[in-house]
């Protein structure tokens, strides 16, 4: 008909045969149609291109989000990826007459008779089994070019990019759920045969979503899943071979300990990640050496603190341009001034911690609330730490408070805690510290 997609995406001819598949067809499962297509190199952009489908309601459904109903869907996904009727309770459709041609070519069989057959079928002009014909010819030779080129990884290294760019006023958890489903799509890339420079580019990006999957499960205050998911950012950092990924992995991943009361730990995963990171002004080695900073200084060392945040500073100094934009991903100014906040703070050096605190409001996005919120904690310990207790209450109240439903968890919970902790038993009884501990209760 002159309806038929112009561009199928033609399933191989295995899967047709494959048990699995077969009853995922019978049953019109197509969740599990389109994820096993997709697994074997044919991307969603594709089989949304190919079935007349938008690209959206493709990935809706293999997402298990939306079902198919309408009979003139089924059949579009019937020509759309060459299925025959009969597989999907339909009818046999117009181009069966013509899958011969790609599956003797597949067997290898005498070129003179596919001509032949092909001259038949275009006898009658371009028709929609000529068409057939034709794209079914094209497709089995594109299949065989498609694994190097993967039209789904460009798309999934914007969305690294994306992701980096922080919660934006998102809850964490939205973050999470869109970040995960998207990492589950490298799966099928992953399990195919590619050239070497695209399996780099799809082993960094495992690495990036995996990365930033932890960070915000640690946010969350999932210690243990957010190591293991730093675990699998740094096999998939290994593998693409690129180190400031790698030490980039390693010291966020300190801060798991470094933020949960495991400073040496912290300190031993920094240590490693500036090793990786090497000397040169990196947005990885910057990080590094203000992590290393912050964990010495939980663990009382104060020399090595301090000798961390002087090397974190000259590494920042000489950081070039292209590595200080505002991300998960690089380090800006408002980032270091974060790290050195915390580390000041905890040195007890007040006057110092205001600073970096005050420049880091100044430089942070009204919608950085998690942030913004940290560093008010940050200045409370400051007031407590310079003898004002009850305002250091206050002020931890009113950023706890101050913050929408979901951020209440997690680091900023264990920030607070840790404020608490340090209040001297006997003042537990005055109001503003009980006032913090009922905010405070689970």
């Amino acid at each position: 008909m002159d309806d038929l997609p112009p561009s199928p995406a033609q399933v191989p001819r295995r899967l047709l045969t494959d048990p699995a598949f077969v009853r995922a067809l019978r049953d019109r499962d197509f969740t599990t149609v389109f994820a096993v297509t997709h697994g074997v190199g044919i991307s969603f952009n594709r089989i949304a291109e190919a079935c007349t489908l938008k690209a959206e309601r493709v990935s809706q459904i293999a997402r298990g989000t939306t079902s198919v109903t309408a009979l003139t869907t089924v059949e579009r996904i019937a020509g759309g990826l060459r299925i025959p009727g009969a597989l999907l309770g339909l009818a046999a459709q117009p181009w069966q007459d013509t899958a011969v041609l790609s599956t003797e070519s597949s067997h290898g069989d005498d070129p003179m008779k596919r001509r032949n057959l092909l001259r038949g079928a275009l006898a009658a002009g371009l028709t929609a089994p000529a068409l057939a014909a034709l794209t079914a010819a094209r497709t089995d030779v594109d299949q065989t070019l498609f694994p190097g080129t993967p039209q789904d990884l460009a798309d999934l290294e914007a969305a690294a990019e994306s992701y980096g760019y922080g919660y934006h006023g998102q809850a964490p958890t939205g973050v999470l759920a869109d970040l995960v489903t998207d990492f589950a799509t490298l799966r099928p890339l992953l399990t195919v045969p590619q050239p070497a420079p695209v399996r780099t580019r799809l082993c960094r990006t495992a690495g990036q979503m995996a990365g930033m999957t932890a960070i915000v499960l640690h946010d969350l205050g999932n210690r243990r899943e957010s190591r293991a998911w730093f675990a699998t950012a740094a096999r998939a950092a290994a593998e693409s071979g690129d180190n400031q990924l790698y030490a980039w992995i390693l010291a966020r991943e300190a801060m798991v300990p470094l933020n949960y009361g495991a400073p040496k730990a912290a300190a031993g995963l920094a240590g490693q990640a500036r090793h990786a990171a090497g000397n040169q002004p990196t947005a990885a080695a910057v990080l590094a050496a203000a992590v290393a900073a912050r964990a010495y200084a939980l663990n009382h060392q104060s020399e090595q603190a301090r000798a961390a945040l002087t090397s974190a500073d000259a590494l920042m100094n000489r950081l070039p341009e292209s590595e200080r934009s505002d991300t998960w991903l690089t380090y800006s100014e408002q980032k270091h001034h974060v790290h050195l906040s915390h580390a000041y703070t905890t040195l007890g050096d007040t006057r110092l911690a205001h600073e970096s605190q005050l420049l880091a409001l100044e430089l942070s996005a009204p919608t950085s609330t998690m942030t913004r919120t940290l560093l008010n904690i940050d200045a409370a310990a400051c007031a407590h730490h310079d003898g004002d207790s009850e305002e250091a209450c206050r002020r931890t109240v009113a950023a706890l408070t101050g913050l929408p439903d979901g951020y209440r968890t997690g680091l900023v919970r264990r920030r607070a805690l840790d404020l608490y902790e340090t209040i001297p038993a006997q003042r537990h009884r005055e109001r503003a510290v009980r006032e913090l501990r009922e905010v405070l209760a689970p």
